[in-house]
């Protein structure tokens, strides 16, 4: 696997083998001594054109608990500010011999766009509204191990709710790939000013009407909801959102047996979802958190482990 641009390029075969290493590798993450030799000699560059400070810092961990080099660039302060376009970046960092780049950027497609310019392994992490996958793998990891430890099998024939603020998330396209990859069945959830256009063609079911749905998913994935959009229309108030789309305590009380919470952070409590649910037992976002260095690591050790190529 030279690079990780989509969910989409992904046989579930690959899934299947980064989620069970990175299983292995959630063990180091529980150990006193956090580090494995797998990629000593290697250099990891963490090239964000946008903040993140959750994806980048797991990223760096991954890295660094491999043994490799991990190195921030960032786009504020760096030749990018001075006016350097995105090809002459990644050129000049391919030209210092690093042998991965792990990028953020707002247009989609680029990171994909990057992999053509450069020798070193391209990872997307994060191209504008297209795709998001180690967000996605590591949302089926924490899936797949809370199924595990409640002995309610795998993620084959499960129903994930995910709800809110679809249009504007890069999470939602790789998570219905990848879901529907494992057997799972999608349905979002959002008002139709939330909505993803195109999203009837996907691979996934549709509703504005989140009661309509609780008492049969095994997974509410909630996203967040920008504050700024409420100036922009996209639904009439706070209180609003709550009432139809908030994952209260009642609608909390109504998930099934085993049901699980989830949000990729970070959340708005009070408005996506109540604190009662962001602190249940039902609920494993910071399982989500620590899936994504155990995720991360994986996917470093596949796209750089198995190539011995050098500059």
């Amino acid at each position: 696997m030279k690079h990780l641009l989509s969910i989409a390029d992904l046989s579930r075969a690959e899934i299947d083998s980064i989620l069970t290493t990175a299983e292995e590798m959630h063990d180091v993450q529980n150990r006193q001594v956090k580090k494995l030799p797998a990629l000593r000699g290697r250099t990891v560059v963490n090239l964000f054109f946008e903040d993140s400070t959750r994806t980048r810092s797991s990223f760096e961990l991954a890295a660094k608990w491999l043994s490799a080099d991990a190195v921030n660039v960032s786009a504020k302060g760096s030749s990018v500010s001075k006016g350097e376009s995105m090809r002459d970046t990644l050129m000049t960092l391919d030209a210092m011999g690093v042998d991965a780049i792990v990028m953020r950027h707002a247009g989609s497609g680029s990171v994909a766009q990057a992999a053509g310019w450069v020798r070193a392994s391209m990872i997307n992490a994060g191209d504008g509204m297209h795709e998001h996958p180690t967000q996605a793998l590591l949302d089926a990891h924490a899936m797949r191990r809370h199924l595990a430890r409640n002995d309610l099998g795998d993620l084959e024939g499960k129903r994930v709710a995910i709800v809110g603020d679809l249009l504007h998330s890069r999470v939602v396209r790789s998570n219905v790939l990848l879901l529907n990859k494992l057997g799972a069945s999608v349905v979002l959830v959002a008002p139709p000013t939330l909505m993803p256009p195109g999203a009837e063609a996907w691979d996934a079911d549709s509703t504005a009407v989140f009661d309509d749905v609780l008492d049969d998913i095994d997974v509410a994935m909630m996203l967040r909801v920008q504050r700024e959009r409420m100036s922009g229309g996209f639904f009439p108030s706070e209180r609003e959102y709550v009432d139809a789309y908030g994952l209260t305590p009642r609608r909390l009380a109504r998930l099934r047996d085993g049901a699980c919470v989830m949000h990729p952070g970070p959340m708005n409590r009070g408005l996506e979802i109540s604190s009662l649910a962001a602190d249940s037992p039902r609920s494993i976002v910071l399982d989500q958190v620590s899936s994504g260095v155990a995720v991360r690591m994986s996917v470093l050790y596949h796209v750089l482990a198995g190539d011995s190529s050098t500059h």
